[in-house]
């Protein structure tokens, strides 16, 4: 049995025989699996991707946080997996090694199989993706989980943000313009692309985040006398962690019966000499990540949050947080799908006070702190699944493969062939 049958024989039924499934090299310049936003857009979308019948095939880092299978097949770097938790943001590994690697293996990849279109998530996924097309023509989207401008400079020592921001916005210019179409998971990444970069609107469509809502249950109210507020994903600078303890600290020193819970995927040591100063150490728990824990972690909580104050995408934390039917307290630069007072509390940027207010309200008022968190399930129920993100990459990839094969046809006709040194046309006389 040869390697295209004995794949066909793993895709789903109703892909066979149809007309209208892509192969689609899905290029992840990070480890995968792995909890956190990046890694886990991609795997959802994969795989609901080849749920609906597509042929999907992942090309990503030799790097993972654990062992879970994948569906659909997976190409790495350098053979098989390594297990631990890679850090996010920029590195001298992943710049000089992984993405070249990444780039050398895609290259490798298609040449091998037919593909109909490239996905490559995030900057590094697209300069991976970008020589590859020199050979093989096939279309590109880039997903822009996020802005360079808005994420770089907080890798940085302080001093350098600015002229980091500058460089991450030339960017945010450039980058995108390279592939054929953009897949922006917020309209504020759409919006910035369009009216700060200059992009054209039909180049950009948006397609946010799913969550798996039948993961999630509604819990009881608790009942052992303890309010805990949980923080979920990883501690990055961008997560503004410090704003939270800071606000947590001022809710604390009014009613000692609040626990801040961090489940989360990165060591806490960063910030041990932070809860010390603050004298919050007592009041403060931290559990290892693991979603498939989650459900039960946030099940016990009182209230989540979501102190981050830059996030030109959309936190996978806050969609989870609001399929678990939990009150949330979001700065209001990752409030992207909170509407204040009815799905959860807004709270301007920075403002530590308001945050350690919204805190106390909720604490103080168990009934609305349900009622909110209901009604941020019902929004997400209506409006994120990564079913509905699949079909809207469809479109995005009939729309550029359909382009594509004009273009291709259009340049076939338009080159005249001769049949003599002389250039005259050919065909008969």
């Amino acid at each position: 049995m040869n390697a295209v049958a004995s794949l066909n024989d793993r895709l789903p039924q109703r892909a066979r025989g149809t007309s209208s499934r892509y192969r689609i090299a899905m290029v992840a310049a990070c480890p995968m699996p792995a909890r956190r936003g990046t890694p886990l857009r991609i795997e959802r979308l994969s795989h609901a991707l080849w749920s609906r019948g597509h042929q999907v095939e992942l090309i990503t880092y030799h790097i993972a946080d654990d062992q879970q299978p994948f569906e659909f097949p997976v190409h790495r770097i350098f053979g098989k997996p390594q297990y631990y938790q890679l850090p996010a943001g920029p590195t001298f590994s992943k710049l000089a090694l992984y993405d070249p690697a990444l780039a050398y293996k895609l290259w490798r990849v298609l040449a091998n199989g037919k593909f109909d279109v490239i996905h490559a998530h995030h900057v590094e996924g697209l300069l991976a993706a970008l020589p590859s097309r020199l050979h093989t023509k096939l279309p590109i989207v880039y997903d822009a989980h996020t802005m360079l401008a808005s994420e770089l400079p907080s890798y940085g020592p302080k001093r350098s943000r600015s002229i980091v921001q500058r460089f991450g916005s030339w960017f945010d210019g450039v980058l995108p313009r390279q592939a054929d179409h953009v897949v922006a998971v917020t309209t504020d990444i759409q919006t910035r692309l369009v009216a700060e970069h200059g992009m054209s609107p039909d180049r950009v469509t948006v397609v946010t985040n799913g969550v798996e809502i039948e993961r999630f249950i509604v819990p009881p109210p608790q009942t052992d006398g303890v309010v805990r507020i949980i923080y979920s994903g990883t501690l990055a600078p961008y997560q503004d962690v410090d704003l939270l303890l800071d606000a947590f600290a001022r809710a604390w020193g009014q009613r000692k019966d609040l626990r801040l819970v961090f489940s989360v995927s990165s060591s806490f040591k960063t910030y041990s000499a932070h809860v010390t100063r603050l004298g919050i150490r007592d009041a403060i728990e931290v559990i290892p990540d693991n979603f498939e824990d989650l459900p039960e972690r946030l099940a016990g909580a009182a209230m989540a949050v979501v102190p981050r104050t830059q996030c030109p995408g959309i936190p996978q934390k806050l969609l989870n947080y609001m399929a678990a039917a939990k009150a949330i307290v979001s700065s209001a630069g990752s409030a992207k799908v909170i509407e204040h007072e009815r799905t959860g509390l807004v709270i301007a940027n920075g403002d530590v006070d308001a945050f350690a207010k919204a805190i106390l309200r909720l604490a103080a008022n168990p009934q609305y702190a349900q009622e909110l968190g209901r009604a941020a399930r019902e929004h997400v129920v209506a409006n994120y699944s990564w079913g509905q993100a699949a079909e809207r990459l469809e479109h995005v990839y009939e729309g550029v493969i359909s382009s594509r094969a004009g273009r291709e046809r259009h340049r076939t006709k338009s080159v005249v062939p001769v049949d003599s040194p002389t250039g005259s046309p050919s065909g008969p006389s």
